[in-house]
C-alpha cells in the first residue's frame, strides 16, 4: 500500500512535518509554542487522572494509619480522664473529711463536755443490729454507756468497750432508748430504735400537742446522754391506739457516720428556744439535768413548777403528798378520808395563804363609864 500510494504517503508526511515545524516556530500570545501547546493539551487528561488515582490510593493509606494514631490517642486520653476522675474524687473526699474534722474540731472547743474523737471501723454483721466499732478503747478512757455523738445530733452509746477499739449502738437499734423533750411544747417522750432509718418517739399521749417539723432533744432523764443535744426533727406526728405515733429522722445519722465524737463527761446544756482509768464503774451515768429557777406561771404545769426530782413517780408522789397537806389529810392513819384529787393545781404547787383573823381584846372587869364627847 505504501508502494501504491508513495507519493500520497509522502506528501503527508512532509505537510505534517511542515506543520510540526511551523508550530515549533510559531508561539502564542504567551511566548509558547503551538507545539507545546498541543503537547500539554493532549497529555493533561491522562495526568490528571493518573495523579487522582495515586493521590486517592495513598490518602486511603495515609487516612489508614492516622485514624490507627488517634485511635491510639484516643485511648490514652480515656485513660488519663479516668485518672483525673478518680484523683478528683479522692481529693474531693479528702476535702469533705477535712471538712468533718475540722467541724468535729470547732464542735469540741465549743461544747463544754469533754469530749474525744473516734473513727468508725466497722460495722457489726447481724441482720437487724445496728452497731459500728470505733477505733477508740480503753485506753483513751472510754467506758460503757458513754454517749456518742456528732455535731449534727446524737449516734448512739457504748455497749462494749476492748483495749483498742469499742462497740456502738446505734439509736436506730431496736434495743436502743433515749430520754427525749420537744423544742416547742416541750413534751417529754422516749426515743426508740426501729431497726431502720427513722426512730420513734414513743409514750406521749394522743391529747398531747406536738407538730409536724418540731425537733427533739435530750432530756438528760436516761442518764446517758446530757441534756441539749439534736436528736432529730419530727416527719410523722398521727394519733394512735392509746399513744401517739411520732417518727424522727435521726440528725445524726443524715449525713453519714465516719467520725464521731465519744463524751467523757457530759455538761447538760439547755434546749435552744425557737427554730477513765481502767478500775472503775461498770456503767457510766450522766448527772441529773438541773432544773431552772426562774418562778413559772399560771398557766403552765404542775411537774414545770416542782422542784427537780428524779423520776415522774418521784414528781407524782410529791405532788400527791401536797394535796394531803392542803386538805389537811395524813394518809397512812386510821380512819383517814381520801383527798380530792381534782383540786386545782395551783392551790397544789403553793401553800395555801393563811387567813387574818383581827384579835380579839379581853372584857375588862371593871368598866370604866363613858367620857362625854366633847363639843
Amino acid at each position: 500500500m505504501l508502494s501504491r500510494y508513495r507519493n500520497l504517503a509522502v506528501l503527508v508526511v512532509v505537510v505534517a512535518a511542515q506543520l510540526i515545524v511551523l508550530a515549533y516556530q510559531v508561539r502564542t500570545n504567551q511566548d509558547v509554542t503551538l507545539l507545546r501547546v498541543w503537547t500539554v493539551t493532549a497529555v493533561s487528561p491522562l495526568a490528571k487522572g493518573l495523579e487522582a488515582l495515586r493521590s486517592g490510593t495513598v490518602g486511603i493509606f495515609e487516612r489508614y494509619f492516622v485514624l490507627l494514631g488517634v485511635n491510639q490517642d484516643n485511648v490514652r486520653l480515656r485513660a488519663e480522664t479516668d485518672r483525673l476522675k478518680l484523683e478528683n474524687q479522692f481529693l474531693r473526699t479528702e476535702l469533705a473529711t477535712a471538712d468533718r474534722a475540722k467541724a468535729l474540731a470547732v464542735f469540741q472547743e465549743r461544747s463544754r463536755s469533754r469530749t474525744v474523737a473516734a473513727r468508725v471501723i466497722g460495722t457489726g454483721t447481724g441482720a437487724n443490729s445496728k452497731v459500728v466499732f470505733i477505733d477508740r478503747g480503753k485506753k483513751d478512757g472510754l467506758q460503757r454507756g458513754m454517749p456518742v455523738i456528732t455535731p449534727d445530733g446524737i449516734v448512739g452509746k457504748v455497749t462494749f468497750v476492748f483495749p483498742s477499739a469499742a462497740q456502738v449502738l446505734l439509736i436506730t437499734d431496736p434495743t436502743f432508748a433515749a430520754g427525749v423533750i420537744s423544742q416547742k411544747n416541750r413534751v417529754p417522750g422516749t426515743l426508740k430504735g426501729l431497726g431502720r432509718s427513722q426512730v420513734q418517739v414513743d409514750w406521749v399521749q394522743n391529747e398531747i400537742k406536738v407538730e409536724e417539723g418540731e425537733w427533739f432533744f435530750t432530756s438528760g432523764d436516761d442518764r446517758v446522754f446530757p441534756k441539749g443535744l439534736p436528736a432529730g426533727q419530727a416527719k410523722v406526728v398521727k394519733s394512735g391506739l392509746t399513744f401517739k405515733e411520732i417518727y424522727l429522722d435521726p440528725s445524726g445519722l443524715l449525713r453519714g457516720l465516719e467520725e464521731v465524737l465519744v463524751v467523757l463527761e457530759g455538761v447538760h446544756a439547755s434546749i435552744p428556744e425557737g427554730e477513765v482509768p481502767a478500775e472503775g464503774p461498770i456503767f457510766v451515768m450522766t448527772p441529773a439535768p438541773p432544773e431552772s429557777a426562774r418562778p413559772a406561771a399560771s398557766g403552765e404545769d404542775t411537774q414545770e413548777r416542782l422542784p427537780a426530782l428524779t423520776t415522774d413517780a418521784d414528781r407524782l408522789r410529791e405532788k400527791i403528798r401536797r394535796i394531803g397537806e392542803v386538805q389537811g389529810v395524813q394518809f397512812g392513819s386510821a380512819g383517814s378520808r381520801l383527798p380530792n384529787f381534782n383540786m386545782d393545781p395551783a392551790q397544789v404547787s403553793r401553800p395555801a395563804a393563811p387567813q387574818f383573823v383581827a384579835p380579839v381584846k379581853p372584857a375588862d372587869a371593871n368598866p370604866r363609864p363613858a367620857r362625854a364627847a366633847q363639843p
